[in-house]
């Protein structure tokens, strides 16, 4: 296979970080949209700035050539009764379906750290710490699977830095314990690797059960800091640790990524992003190069 089943998407994180709004918090939502499609791009995920009604959004994306190809939603299996995760998990549903999406992506984020200033990544990560936060953790994302497919749409459980699902062997369990025909995983190259693993091993894996995809590149001297110095995840994304691919500072071998997607029968959605400081990466200009990157690789 080539790249022709393969949709092009770019995050709005990128422009406006969700989870420090005060980066970016000067870009407007026209301008995000409009700069993705001057990119070239095909399709964005949703960001806080993002219009709630549909009619208004899909009118200003249909302007632009874009769609909408997935959105984040914060699991709290883990912190919350499941009835309160089916709430408002329909309702992101019924959101993404109006707009025309596949994929629901997400991760747990009930007792996860990334949210947290002062937590060091990698010693305030989430844990599930017996067989039966395991299986209560397991079921319950079948069950929100089930509810999704009966939409049409793919739940692509994203593993997160910070998280309960960071490392190969948590999201090895992950996928074990829950149902191949209901589950599925948000890949991510820049999660992977910045947990320490790696990451074309982990596609070639994966492949399999990936019904979405993040490209995202690391700029390996931030990441050294981010362990000598015990940094935060919003420290380290704030200090950039995360670039887009295509950037000379980053360290992934995107050439092995690549080939993996090429010879798989993967198809659907790659989305590129890397949440940075818009102040000092300007978000236009590291979209281009992200698109011109993808695109000298992949033909498209």
């Amino acid at each position: 296979m080539n790249f022709k089943n393969i949709q092009l998407g770019i995050a709005p994180i990128n422009w406006t970080n969700d989870d420090m709004p005060e980066l970016g918090g000067e870009n407007t939502f026209e301008q995000c949209v409009s700069e993705m499609a001057l990119a070239g791009f095909t399709g964005c995920e949703v960001g806080n700035k993002f219009p709630k009604d549909p009619d208004v959004l899909k009118k200003a994306l249909h302007l632009r050539g874009l769609q909408i190809c997935n959105q984040w939603n914060s699991y709290e299996l883990t912190t919350r009764p499941l009835d309160e995760n089916i709430r408002t998990f329909k309702k992101l549903i019924d959101f993404l379906e109006t707009m025309g999406s596949k994929v629901i992506g997400g991760g747990e984020t009930g007792n996860s750290c990334q949210g947290q200033w002062d937590v060091p990544i990698f010693e305030g990560k989430g844990h599930l710490k017996s067989d039966l936060e395991w299986k209560r953790f397991a079921s319950g994302l079948n069950t929100l699977g089930s509810l999704a497919r009966e939409r049409g749409i793919k739940l692509a459980f994203h593993h997160h830095m910070g998280t309960c699902i960071q490392t190969i062997q948590e999201t090895d369990r992950l996928l074990e314990e829950t149902d191949p025909e209901l589950v599925f995983l948000n890949y991510d190259c820049g999660h992977f690797y910045f947990a320490g693993e790696d990451p074309v091993a982990a596609l070639q894996k994966y492949i399999h059960r990936t019904a979405h995809i993040h490209l995202k590149d690391i700029r390996q001297g931030v990441l050294n800091k981010v362990h000598q110095e015990r940094w935060s995840f919003l420290k380290a994304v704030k200090n950039g640790v995360f670039t887009v691919p295509g950037d000379p500072d980053g360290c992934i071998d995107f050439e092995g990524i690549f080939t993996i997607i090429r010879n798989s029968n993967y198809s659907g959605w790659i989305v590129l992003e890397a949440e940075q400081d818009p102040a000092t990466a300007n978000p236009l200009e590291y979209a281009i190069m992200a698109r011109n990157f993808f695109k000298s690789h992949t033909g498209i």
